[in-house]
């Protein structure tokens, strides 16, 4: 089995020394390269070198982690984020298909993440989801409770206030404003509800996510259904009938 070589950037020596040691103990397929407190330092030797993998810290001074990477013209090895941020904001990585280990990071997690890198067969990341989660990271453009986006075309930031309810479109979802906009997204139904976890969206059935405030009201029926804000019916299914009564009492 081919050794992989990675490259520990943290501003704090010892979580580099404790992530070397874990991946000397439990990842004997790995071959750290070189560790730096410094994402500056480490933009020098990326100048020469190419590892499989950087294990990135992101709340670092002067350089952030998100800023290390987007001074990279050409990211073509697998980045594995390690952070203390809380669940609140993890669900950004997820919706952006962006990897991460929570600090302290546990034996288990570190062992598949470094097995997830070698299954893959493309040593590179989406340029457009680092784009994404830096922006949903940054909270949008704005100081209001904003999100980014991806669709077609590129990002888009929309108030979340303002989203009424979005429906499912194969891998795609439409989300519907008050402003009668629609935007089409390119992450799934599930994607978008993982992101709006914290926010006062209830899947009411597996078509569509709909956001509490915009309810005006409820008809009776097998699972009946919903009349939005914007005169629109959607149907509930009756799966998730109950768990939209209890949220709306």
């Amino acid at each position: 089995m081919r050794m992989l070589t990675a490259i520990l950037i943290d501003d704090e020596k010892g979580c580099l020394d404790t992530l070397e040691i874990e991946l000397q103990t439990y990842c004997a397929d790995v071959k750290v390269l070189a560790k730096f407190q410094s994402a500056e330092k480490a933009l020098e030797i990326l100048e020469t070198i190419r590892p499989d993998m950087i294990f990135l810290d992101i709340s670092m001074p002067q350089m952030n982690g998100f800023d290390f990477l987007l001074k990279i013209p050409k990211i073509n090895f697998e980045v594995i984020f390690c952070t203390a941020y809380d669940a609140y904001a993890l669900t950004a990585f997820e919706f952006c298909a962006i990897d991460y280990l929570l600090k302290p990071i546990s034996k288990e997690k570190l062992i598949r993440a470094v097995e997830k890198v070698r299954q893959k067969q493309s040593k590179q990341v989406d340029l457009q989801n680092l784009e994404l989660l830096l922006a949903n990271m940054r909270g949008g453009i704005h100081h209001k409770p904003n999100v980014a986006v991806p669709t077609p075309e590129g990002l888009e930031f929309i108030s979340i206030n303002d989203i009424i309810y979005a429906e499912a479109d194969g891998n795609y979802s439409r989300i519907m404003m008050g402003n009668k906009e629609k935007v089409l997204i390119s992450r799934t139904l599930k994607d978008l509800e993982t992101l709006l976890s914290n926010h006062p969206f209830v899947r009411i059935h597996q078509s569509y996510l709909v956001n509490l405030t915009h309810i005006k009201k409820y008809i009776k029926g097998e699972g009946g259904y919903v009349v939005m804000n914007n005169g629109v019916s959607l149907q509930v299914s009756r799966a998730n009938r109950m768990k939209l009564m209890d949220l709306v009492r």
